[in-house]
């Protein structure tokens, strides 16, 4: 068994010539670290085609790990398209996890499709670094009672994401790495 599905060179190559951009001048990271490494995975997927060439990539990975899922989502904005875009090749249900609890209304943190105890979902990300993010909305899914099945981000860009689920006992599968790149990876700090 390959570890990556056939549809995956594609949607690198959108990723390589579209989201990654390298720098002379090095740049902070979310987790605070700095690097010369740029990936605008929002850019990469920034129209329907490409979207779609790379949901199917993720999604093809999901199941070529036997990761079985609901419902899709993650943190807000980074697995926004992402969510949408794979939610529309597999005919599942999309979620997006807020960053701060809405104010009105139902007062939720998760829009999109209801989250019910059991549900099982698939964490997803443009980009990770350490994980923190994901691991945000893994917290307020699991709250919620659904069952987090799997991570797939569409870039990692180190070893230290795939750590941090494993010790929660999450399968992890980024569809592309640092390593494709050929990039440094972030450091475990």
């Amino acid at each position: 068994m390959s570890d990556r599905p056939e549809t995956w060179p594609a949607a690198f190559e959108l990723i390589r010539t579209r989201g990654y951009e390298h720098r002379a001048e090095p740049f902070k990271l979310a987790s605070g670290q700095l690097s010369h490494d740029y990936i605008d995975g929002k850019h990469a997927i920034d129209s329907g085609e490409r979207l779609t060439i790379v949901s199917r990539a993720i999604a093809d990975l999901a199941a070529l790990h036997g990761i079985d899922y609901d419902a899709v989502g993650g943190l807000t904005m980074g697995a926004d398209s992402i969510s949408i875009g794979v939610a529309m090749v597999t005919g599942k249900r999309w979620f997006s996890v807020r960053k701060e609890q809405k104010s009105r209304g139902r007062e939720q943190w998760i829009e999109g499709t209801r989250l019910e105890p059991g549900t099982r979902v698939l964490l997803v990300d443009d980009v990770i670094s350490t994980g923190g993010s994901t691991e945000i909305a893994l917290e307020r899914v699991v709250t919620a009672g659904a069952v987090v099945a799997g991570v797939i981000p569409m870039v990692d860009r180190g070893d230290v994401a795939a750590k941090r689920f494993a010790k929660r006992g999450v399968p992890f599968a980024a569809l592309v790495t640092y390593r494709d790149l050929g990039i440094e990876p972030v450091k475990d700090v």
